[in-house]
């Protein structure tokens, strides 16, 4: 695997050798101070550019920069189509193991680029056209507080979304009630974001998909959240909803508390007396 040197060099090195390439920055874990550094991190790399469309039609430069298991070119999707094309990323896994997400943008975009993430350092400024930036932080990814609304959205959507889970396990629509228990337990992740930017005056991230969650959680709230993936059998998927409930409930009642917030106990009490029903029910055997 080439070293984190090795890898910056050749980064630099492509830039400085290209006229069109003007400056280059940095921004994800790697420019994050407070991240743990580990062998499977993203080189997240910026190229400003002129010309862009000039990179775009030479399928062919990247390949300096070693060779791939895997690319993908994001805003070529036609599954996941992007914006108007005004950048143009690729993002690269080596055979060595190493990562490069570059994306490439027009260098009058410059300033834009140097606002839009806290975590941006600048590594090379052919013109000496790059503003001064803060050191890098992560602050624009801290939890943000909830409003009195989203805080009663999430609760709502959370206690909705349960009587499809249920409908799905009563009709043995496994996928189904399956589906439904994600949009649930987005919720119920959405909620304990909540109670730990709470508890560490909201100055905290946790990072991609809430990675740092069992850290800042602790390991009884976290391994209550493992226990809420089943293994796929209706009985599984019952007990993992119950467990979802409770933890949710007792979540959102601390951030309730906390935000002065009202927590929704009657339609707590409906819903849970429902699903309760629905479970009694002979399943449907068609």
């Amino acid at each position: 695997m080439r070293s984190y040197e090795r890898m910056m060099d050749l980064i630099l090195q492509v830039a400085m050798e290209d006229e069109r390439v003007r400056a280059v920055g940095m921004n994800g874990s790697r420019a994050n101070p407070n991240a743990n550094q580990d062998i499977f991190m993203d080189y997240d790399i910026a190229y400003l550019v002129t010309d862009l469309e000039s990179f775009i039609i030479d399928p062919d430069w990247i390949n300096v920069f070693g060779e791939r298991i895997i690319m993908q070119k994001p805003d070529e999707s036609v599954l996941y189509p992007s914006q108007p094309r005004n950048r143009f990323a690729y993002l690269m896994l080596f055979t060595d193991r190493n990562r490069i997400d570059l994306t490439l943008i027009p260098a009058e975009d410059k300033l834009r680029f140097c606002r839009e993430d806290s975590l941006t350092v600048i590594l090379l400024d052919k013109d000496d056209a790059m503003p001064d930036l803060a050191p890098p932080s992560d602050r624009h990814y801290w939890i943000k507080p909830p409003s009195a609304e989203m805080y009663a959205d999430c609760c709502n959507e959370f206690w909705w979304v349960t009587t499809y889970v249920a409908k799905g396990l009563w009709r043995n629509e496994s996928i189904y009630a399956h589906d439904h228990m994600d949009i649930c337990r987005k919720m119920l992740l959405k909620m304990l974001d909540w109670e730990v930017g709470m508890k560490h005056g909201y100055s905290i991230s946790l990072g991609k998909s809430g990675k740092h969650l069992q850290r800042y959680a602790g390991e009884d709230i976290y391994q209550k959240l493992l226990h809420t993936y089943s293994n796929g059998n209706v009985p599984s998927v019952w007990e993992a909803l119950s467990l979802m409930i409770e933890l949710f409930r007792s979540t959102s009642r601390k951030v309730a508390a906390g935000h002065k917030f009202s927590y929704p106990n009657e339609e707590d009490r409906r819903v849970t007396q429902y699903l309760m029903h629905v479970r009694s029910l002979p399943s449907d055997k068609r």
